[in-house]
């Protein structure tokens, strides 16, 4: 544990590529200008979570509006910024298609954002949600974990999704310490905390 807590949220200053969570989750990143400037933008379930979102990405120096979607959902997305181009370029693939990056690790902070913006209790396990239109991106974001000593199964979520189920008092311990605390607008219950907990339907 104490190897790992170097890879936490909290061992090293906020940056730009810690927004590469929304990404491991169903967010979007594009392009403009021929690459001389990109948006990231994600839909969440909850406006807590989105003012939650808006707040860690201010943190980063990054601006994000919110806007309401149907039902309780929001939609966070940044402007068309410089500083996002290689988060841009390094996800897309062609330009275009979703794809995780070669040799791409999962630090504390980039998970905190994937708890953020898709993760909750399912069962005993903690699931982190994906990008149910890019199914290519699964199996390269399973091994990340797996590397950041996280295994974990794909299954569906509660709304059917797909999402990687992180089970095991050892594995929940780990992954509370790489994210932290969660944050202001966020439920505890759909926070990873060392211990299994109820279940919860996101």
């Amino acid at each position: 544990m104490g190897q790992l807590s170097f890879y936490s949220a909290e061992a090293r200053q906020p940056g730009v590529g810690d927004l590469a969570g929304l990404l491991c989750g169903p967010g979007q990143a594009m392009g403009f200008g021929r690459g001389t400037a990109a948006r990231v933008s994600v839909v969440v379930p909850t406006r807590g979570r989105a003012s939650a979102l808006a707040g860690e990405c201010a943190r980063r120096g990054v601006v994000a509006e919110i806007a309401p979607v149907e039902e309780s959902g929001a939609l966070v997305r940044t402007a068309f910024r410089a500083d996002l181009t290689r988060l841009a370029a390094d996800w897309l693939r062609g330009g275009a298609a979703k794809a995780v990056p070669s040799e791409f690790e999962l630090d504390g902070a980039v998970l905190r954002f994937w708890a953020l913006v898709s993760g909750g209790r399912l069962d005993s396990a903690y699931a982190l949600g994906l990008d149910p239109e890019a199914p290519e991106t699964h199996e390269p974001l399973r091994a990340a974990l797996i590397s950041s000593g996280l295994p974990s199964t794909l299954a569906a979520g509660p709304d059917g999704g797909p999402v990687l189920r992180v089970i095991g008092r050892r594995r929940l311990a780990r992954l509370a310490e790489l994210v932290g605390e969660p944050p202001d607008g966020v439920a505890e219950v759909d926070w990873p905390t060392g211990s299994p907990g109820p279940p919860n339907g996101r």
